[in-house]
C-alpha cells in the first residue's frame, strides 16, 4: 500500500465509524408520571345559613411543598372530595391553575371559619390570577360547579377535623 492509499484507507474507516456511532437511534425513553390519587386526611363540613350541611373527605395541604402542588396532576376528584389549604396567617390569596387538569371552584375562608369570597369555574391550567378579595386563612377546592349545586354564600361556615 502507498502513502496516500493508506491515508483513504484510515479515512474511509474513521469515516465509517463515525457514520455508525452517530447514525445509531437512541432509545426513546418514555417518561411516566405517576398516578395521584386522592388521599382522605380529614373530614370537613359546611353549614349552611338555612341550616343544611355539606360533609367531605379532605386532603390537607399544610406543607410548603403541599400549598405548591395543591391538585396539580390531578386527572380527578369525586364530588364529596377537596383539598383544604390552612395557612399560618390571614392574608389575601391568589391561586392559579397551573397543571392542574380538573376545573375547580376556590372557596376562601376567613380565620373565623367563614366563607369570604369565590372563584367558581377556574379553567384547567390557566395561569391567571385567582384573588380572594379578602383576607382568608384557608382555602378549599372542590369541583367546578359544586359550590352553586350546594348554593353555598358568603358568610356560610365550616369546620373540619385532622
Amino acid at each position: 500500500m502507498t502513502f496516500n492509499s493508506l491515508k483513504i484507507y484510515y479515512f474511509l474507516l474513521s469515516a465509517c465509524i463515525t457514520l455508525n456511532v452517530t447514525g445509531c437511534k437512541e432509545e426513546k425513553k418514555e417518561v411516566k408520571q405517576t398516578e395521584i390519587t386522592f388521599t382522605k386526611e380529614g373530614e370537613l363540613t359546611i353549614f349552611k345559613a338555612d341550616s343544611t350541611q355539606v360533609k367531605l373527605d379532605i386532603e390537607i395541604a399544610d406543607t410548603d411543598f403541599d400549598i405548591q402542588t395543591g391538585l396539580m396532576y390531578r386527572d380527578a376528584m369525586k364530588p364529596k372530595q377537596g383539598m383544604l389549604f390552612i395557612f399560618d396567617d390571614v392574608r389575601e390569596r391568589y391561586f392559579y391553575m397551573k397543571n392542574t387538569r380538573i376545573a375547580l371552584d376556590i372557596i376562601y375562608i376567613d380565620e373565623n371559619n367563614k366563607i369570604v369570597s369565590f372563584q367558581k369555574n377556574a379553567k384547567p391550567f390557566d395561569e391567571s390570577s385567582l384573588p380572594s378579595n379578602a383576607p382568608a386563612k384557608y382555602v378549599l377546592e372542590v369541583n367546578a360547579g359544586l359550590a352553586d349545586k350546594w348554593q353555598l354564600a358568603v358568610n356560610d361556615s365550616i369546620s373540619y377535623t385532622k
